[in-house]
């Protein structure tokens, strides 16, 4: 038993790494906003996702909704400080009209969160119920998120070509998703594992992916219609 602990703890800190490079990788599309000073086609749909998704792991993590999950805490908290700055970048290198949605769509996100963590201690008792309630709904918002990297996907199988789908990109949700299911497999989590193991599976798909249209790929071809870079993809956990 104490090995298992052990080897969960140090499963969970790779993962923490692992996730926290994902969280950081965006920081070239911040890097370019800031330095034209317009967020110009980017949209900040994923970033407001991913707010709500690491709060929503953040209280999942808490020991009064499940116990022994500091890790899950401490990743999605310092994700979410992240995320909160990359919308405030958002915020003010963007036009009113995206100023208000960004705002509508944070005030409609604050709610829900509010109202799930009123659910959950009002009406559920104990650990068991309200992990099951709060994990469910965790796991519902990590698969909606997958809908991401599938327009990605799409775009590499049409135009046989990789470019615009970074590999370590790829790799890096691969063995995120990796780490994270054997943690959840460790001490028996299905709410954390379900989702690892889509993302896990993801990345697979999109590693080889890679690897079967990366000779057919034209890497000095510049198609304008596909000149941005995909946005970056969530975390699992």
């Amino acid at each position: 038993m104490g090995n298992t602990e052990v080897a969960r703890t140090v499963i969970g800190i790779i993962g923490n790494v692992i996730s926290f490079g994902l969280f950081m990788s965006p920081i070239p599309t911040f890097a370019q906003i800031v330095r034209r000073k317009a967020v110009e086609d980017f949209k900040p749909d994923p970033y407001l996702a991913t707010i709500l998704n690491c709060a929503m792991w953040v209280f999942y993590g808490m020991p009064f909704v499940h116990p022994d999950s500091v890790l899950v805490v401490t990743i999605n908290g310092i994700g979410f400080f992240i995320e909160l700055t990359y919308i405030s970048i958002f915020f003010i290198y963007s036009p009113w009209v995206k100023r208000k949605k960004m705002l509508i769509f944070l005030l409609i996100e604050t709610i829900f969160f509010a109202t799930v963590v009123l659910i959950t201690l009002l009406v559920f008792h104990n650990t068991t119920s309200r992990s099951y309630f709060v994990g469910i709904l965790c796991i519902v918002f990590n698969i909606g998120m997958y809908t991401s990297p599938l327009t990605v996907m799409r775009l590499v199988i049409k135009t046989r070509s990789v470019k615009y789908m970074p590999f370590t990109l790829s790799l890096a949700n691969f063995c995120n998703g990796i780490i994270w299911a054997v943690y959840a497999i460790l001490k028996f989590d299905p709410n954390v594992l379900i989702p690892n193991s889509l993302g896990a599976l993801s990345g697979l798909i999109q590693l080889i992916l890679y690897a079967t249209y990366y000779r057919t790929t034209n890497w000095d071809s510049d198609d304008t219609s596909h000149s941005k870079r995909p946005e970056v993809q969530m975390t699992d956990v």
